[in-house]
């Protein structure tokens, strides 16, 4: 059975929905509003703005490209600050500026995978404290997402603790994460939603996949598999 970990797992084991954030829950790609947002207020280099676009249209395109580094060029506006105060920020900004274009399809879509019995977990390459900010406004019981280090006095650096919550990366740490938190055999993932094609292996790991508002590679593999293609607002 798909997203079982083991053969001899358990009669009633936890069931999984998953939930991407860029793309999917939202209609945008947080870091690229968050840069925009950041460059309004002189936060933020504009050769960084640039080089940042530039990934986008890579990240588009399926390109290879450095997941950390990108990060890394955003949060050149929080180094060296107080992880606390960069915390308030980043939820200050997806109340005014992500929730805003959070999709109610997904909301929706979170309330009936819950009536279905499921634990909501959002897996997110955006950075940690902008999904715990959703957590409070949405139905989500957990998330992995992209953690930047911290020095040991408590500011942030420019550096990703560990690997970006991306791709292949995204099943790994759900994995790691459900293993720990339910135990080896007792989870398994029910459903899944995502909308480009990096988000595939997570998708094949669902019972019930769903590609949402897809780019056209995983539109043609989503009905390769004859997956249900969700046109969310």
């Amino acid at each position: 059975m798909a997203g079982c970990e083991q053969a001899g797992a358990s009669a009633n084991p936890v069931k999984l929905a998953l939930f991407d954030f860029d793309g999917t829950s939202i209609g945008g790609n947080s870091p690229v509003v968050l840069v925009k947002w950041l460059v309004a207020r002189h936060q933020l280099k504009l050769s960084y703005f640039t080089r940042i676009l530039g990934w986008g249209i890579c990240y588009k395109l399926h390109l290879p490209q450095n997941e950390s580094w990108v990060r890394g060029l955003v949060f050149s506006a929080f180094e060296g600050l107080k992880v606390e105060d960069v915390d308030v920020f980043l939820r200050k900004f997806y109340d005014d500026r992500l929730e805003t274009i959070f999709r109610k399809e997904a909301h929706q879509a979170m309330l009936d995978c819950k009536a279905q019995g499921c634990k909501i977990m959002m897996v997110s390459a955006t950075f940690e404290p902008l999904i715990l900010q959703c957590m409070e406004h949405h139905p989500v019981d957990y998330q992995v997402s992209t953690r930047m280090r911290q020095t040991p006095d408590g500011c942030y650096t420019r550096q990703v603790d560990g690997l970006p919550v991306e791709g292949v990366e995204k099943i790994r740490v759900v994995r790691k994460f459900a293993n720990k938190e339910f135990g080896e055999g007792n989870w398994t993932i029910a459903y899944a939603y995502g909308d480009h094609y990096s988000d595939k292996a997570m998708l094949d790991a669902a019972e019930h996949p769903h590609a949402v508002c897809p780019d056209n590679t995983l539109k043609r593999y989503a009905k390769l598999k004859n997956w249900p293609i969700l046109e969310w607002e």
